[in-house]
């Protein structure tokens, strides 16, 4: 974070110092919410949280190093006390990005958010020095906590929003308010909370209205494939530049083809020339990704070529999406066990298919070790029925559904597609599909583990790879 004295965030923030023997005192360190993360210098914001209060924790972060603590009630040590953590918190980020006047780069979409923010990130940071939301954090305390991190140096602020009902975007947009905003898609995730895909869009659409006009900068990134993003070009007043395969996109994709470890190839086109791709993602999903990138640094003033190859050098930076190992006997784990929507199930499983062709060409065998994806609502029993269906038709060799009812509607589904001998089956819970993988693995086997955060599917993953000497791929 750029230096500010105490006495100045008591000014934002609309706070009250309470034991600071010297207003004068600078925070010259980093802002956490986690007292164990505390450096030199730092500010530590005390949330009262659903099990922990960080209050509790103000004087071990002080004697950690920390200046001082955002709190609402002393803590004994020097504090800036507020009404609210949080809303200080949106309103420290919001005077930082103003002083600081960065080019703030804001996403959102249903599925791809963060594979894209990553490698938007990795693009920009060839370009000029980058600050972007680590893993997913992409809400209220995250995205303040990803725009304090920026210096004066930063060029680049890139964040990921997250919405779960109308004006959640809209209230994120106003604490770190971007020249550019890229939505992604308009899918299923969370269509239980939203009520539909109608709603989705008008949630998501709120980062376009967002934008500043045409004539003072800003800029609307918006995926020329999917209707529901493409329609947003009305809701907004800056300048829409469409991405996508289609071809009035400004910047599109031709001669997509996948290389025999099922990782996507392409001709990158932009409104300044051509460049030919090749990314070290998994899964011609992340095309449409890398075009959403590719758009956001032609923006920002980098050529065709500096971003070809900022794109062919980027890899996975967050944990848990489509991160591929290979173990020292030949089998390889796809870890996607962070969430899962319909979408991103569907990607998943073509990626699976993609990289079995190589499996099988050395006996092996592709397995989908999915578990129930969440906040469905309504559409719970036919999504989680279709991704069954989905793995039967793509010829995935063996279907393992985990957990209860919605698992037993993945298994279903397959059955009904025509899986009716040992193709899929259904296991109770983690340990149970643990121990079947560790019976039956060969080597040359591939497996894709999958499921909403909230299953904790990683647990299978991680399994598979204790103990495994093992190469990360994509990175």
């Amino acid at each position: 974070m750029i230096a500010l004295s105490l006495a100045e965030i008591a000014d934002i923030t609309g706070g009250r110092p309470h034991d600071i023997p010297d207003p004068s005192v600078r925070i010259t360190g980093s802002v956490v919410i986690d007292s164990r993360q505390v450096e030199a210098g730092s500010l530590f914001a005390a949330f009262d949280g659903e099990h922990v209060d960080g209050h509790d924790y103000a004087k071990g972060a002080v004697d950690s190093g920390a200046a001082a603590v955002l709190a609402t009630r002393p803590v004994g040590v020097p504090a800036i006390v507020v009404p609210d953590v949080e809303k200080a918190l949106g309103a420290l980020a919001r005077a930082v990005v103003q002083r600081l006047g960065t080019d703030v780069v804001a996403l959102t979409g249903s599925a791809g958010k963060t594979s894209t923010k990553d490698l938007i990130a990795q693009v920009l940071q060839t370009h000029a020095p980058t600050v972007w939301t680590p893993g997913s954090l992409n809400n209220e305390i995250g995205l303040p906590l990803t725009a304090l991190r920026a210096t004066g140096e930063t060029r680049h602020l890139v964040l990921e929003m997250g919405a779960r009902g109308i004006g959640h975007i809209a209230y994120l947009t106003g604490l770190t308010p971007p020249r550019i905003g890229v939505v992604l898609n308009v899918g299923t995730a969370h269509i239980g909370e939203f009520g539909g895909r109608e709603q989705i869009a008008v949630a998501k659409g709120e980062l376009v209205e967002a934008l500043p006009a045409a004539a003072d900068g800003g800029v609307a990134v918006l995926n020329a494939d999917d209707p529901l993003v493409r329609a947003m070009s009305a809701r907004t007043r800056a300048r829409t530049l469409l991405f996508g395969e289609a071809e009035d996109a400004d910047v599109r994709a031709s001669e997509v083809r996948m290389t025999p470890a099922g990782q996507p190839a392409f001709t990158l086109h932009t409104p300044t020339g051509c460049g030919e791709v090749t990314l070290r993602l998994y899964g011609e999903h992340h095309v449409s990704n890398a075009l959403a990138a590719a758009a956001v640094a032609h923006v920002l003033g980098m050529s065709v070529d500096e971003i070809a190859t900022a794109l062919s050098g980027a890899g996975t930076l967050s944990r848990w999406r489509m991160e591929v190992t290979e173990r020292a006997d030949g089998v390889t784990v796809v870890n996607d066990a962070y969430n899962a929507n319909p979408e991103s199930m569907r990607a998943a499983l073509r990626a699976l298919a993609a990289m079995g062709g190589a499996a099988r060409a050395n006996g092996g065998r592709t397995w989908a070790v999915l578990g129930p994806m969440a906040e469905l609502g309504d559409a719970a029993l036919a999504e989680h029925d279709a991704v069954g269906r989905l793995a039967v038709r793509l010829n995935v060799s063996k279907l393992v559904a985990v957990g209860g009812r919605e698992a037993s509607w993945l298994q279903l589904g397959a059955y009904n597609e025509g899986s009716w001998g040992e193709e899929s089956v259904l296991v109770s819970d983690a340990q149970a599909a643990i121990d079947l993988l560790r019976s039956e693995l060969r080597p040359g086997d591939v497996v894709l583990v999958k499921a909403s955060r909230s299953i904790g599917l990683e647990r299978v993953a991680q399994a598979l790879l204790d103990g495994a000497e093992g190469e990360v791929a994509g990175r």
